[in-house]
């Protein structure tokens, strides 16, 4: 009897919506690069096709997306990636930030810059953790629902970086709370990103699903190009704002703080792996 692996990525079409699930549930949907294509080919898809006028991005199981993928079996760090988003060479084989900033300027802030100008409006359906890595995917989503029992957190400072790749705090939440967030590590549960306006809605956990696609049935009543052009309006408003170029400063602190990190030991992640995250966070 032959076994086949899940789909680390799900498709699903409802109506004039699509739903992309992230599918790794007993790792939290932790993000590695198979995920990441998978979402990629998943997104273009739903762009080609006509029929679509809304994406939905999920995450099966308990939770949205714990991050990027620092420890699982299935992680493939080492591994080389297909390059869409850039021409940068590829990561394999090479040394230091020679592979570092190749690997992350394509799987983690090139990705989710594509994502984001998508022409089509997306809407993160998250409950439980949306930590780090899984920031930048809801972040690059142009709606935020979620459940009453969502947690957001960007604990990466702990490792001595200043942030995720995709550097949208001060955008997303405002200047002084990102510090705060930042500064701390703390999870910000759903009712506080609401007053923040880090999401558009609260529901509870059996509404989550509902909601999220009676949103997007609305939407989708629109007509699809004046749908694209204002979603195109509003980011070129945001990057008016400096929100591409910070990112690009703070993607060079970014990597800064790896290689200070590999230089002085301990790794360019500062001795940190998946469960000491952990534990740091729960404690």
């Amino acid at each position: 009897m032959t076994t086949t692996e899940p789909e680390i990525v799900t498709y699903e079409q409802r109506g004039a919506v699509a739903l992309v699930t992230m599918n790794r549930p007993s790792y939290r949907n932790a993000q590695n690069s198979a995920m990441t294509y998978a979402l990629d080919d998943a997104f273009y898809r739903a762009a080609a096709d006509d029929s679509v006028k809304v994406i939905v991005l999920a995450g099966s199981g308990e939770h949205f997306s714990a991050g990027h993928d620092i420890g699982t079996p299935g992680r493939d760090v080492d591994e080389s990636f297909e390059r869409r988003s850039g021409l940068w060479w590829d990561h394999v084989g090479k040394e230091g930030v020679d592979s570092r900033f190749a690997r992350e300027s394509e799987v983690y802030l090139g990705m989710c810059r594509r994502w984001r100008e998508l022409p089509k409006p997306t809407i993160a359906m998250v409950q439980g953790a949306c930590i780090a890595g899984g920031l930048m995917l809801a972040w690059c989503c142009d709606l935020i629902v979620a459940a009453d029992d969502a947690f957001f957190a960007d604990p990466v400072v702990r490792m001595g970086i200043p942030g995720v790749e995709y550097f949208a705090h001060p955008w997303v939440m405002g200047p002084r709370f990102a510090k705060e967030f930042l500064f701390t590590g703390d999870r910000v549960y759903a009712d506080r990103a609401l007053s923040l306006g880090m999401v558009n809605r609260v529901v509870s956990r059996q509404e989550l699903e509902h909601s999220v696609f009676e949103l997007a049935d609305r939407i989708a009543q629109m007509p699809r190009l004046g749908l694209a052009l204002t979603k195109k309006a509003v980011n070129q408003a945001e990057d008016q704002m400096g929100l591409r170029a910070g990112m690009d400063s703070v993607f060079g602190l970014h990597h800064a703080a790896h290689a200070h990190n590999a230089e002085v030991g301990g790794g360019s992640l500062a001795g940190h792996d998946a469960r000491s995250m952990k534990d740091a966070s729960d404690g």
